[in-house]
């Protein structure tokens, strides 16, 4: 299908342009959504008549994203989740994980579909996820998924808190393989000088 885009698309072009996407994509995204115009004649001399506004509006959308950029990019939220000790989570953590813990960091006006985030998240560690706040203005958000706040500040520090675990748990088996195992049995013995009289005698003459 034949579209005239009504703002910038990644990897399809600006406002103005005529493209050519899948029926389906136009159908079910950019149309339902003011993002595109069927390229019909009508339609054609409808932009022409309204690009001024139509670009000056965009302009405007992108100042104030611009503005807000700044108290966002690289801003990160911590998400205390529950996970094995091979660092997968009982469960993930979603886009709308993301919107709602944004939105509790004072970061309001963020919508779902301003989040991009290819796969849910299924492991602790640090995301690097991007959010468009207009067409032409993306920013990065920092996904910190821990189980508790402190491994959360292990993690923001750059520490591998799987990898940590796993060494701590390494050094602890090898300490405990080198404990002597003896003790309690020399602890056990009778010193020979507590022996019986007779018995004493004996151990002297085997000895």
């Amino acid at each position: 299908m034949e579209i005239i885009l009504l703002e910038r698309i990644e990897k399809l072009g600006g406002i103005g342009d005529v493209v050519t996407v899948k029926n389906g994509f136009a159908r079910n995204y950019l149309l339902p959504n003011n993002k595109a115009l069927r390229a019909n004649d009508a339609n054609k001399k409808l932009f022409e008549a309204n690009r001024g506004k139509i670009e000056a509006d965009n302009a405007e959308r992108r100042t104030d994203a611009e503005g807000r950029a700044s108290g966002i990019n690289g801003k990160q939220i911590v998400l205390i989740r529950q996970a094995s000790n091979t660092g997968q989570l009982y469960g993930s953590v979603s886009v709308r994980d993301i919107v709602d813990a944004l939105a509790e960091d004072g970061v309001e006006g963020i919508g779902k579909s301003m989040v991009e985030l290819e796969r849910p998240i299924k492991s602790l560690g640090l995301v690097d996820v991007k959010v468009k706040l207009h067409p032409e203005v993306v920013v990065t958000v920092g996904v910190n998924v821990a189980r508790s706040p402190d491994e959360a500040e292990m993690q923001k520090q750059g520490i591998d808190v799987i990898a940590a675990m796993f060494e701590e748990e390494q050094a602890e088996a090898v300490a405990t393989a080198l404990e002597p195992d003896s003790e309690d049995e020399f602890e056990d013995a009778t010193p020979p000088s507590e022996l019986a009289p007779e018995a004493a005698a004996d151990e002297a003459e085997e000895a």
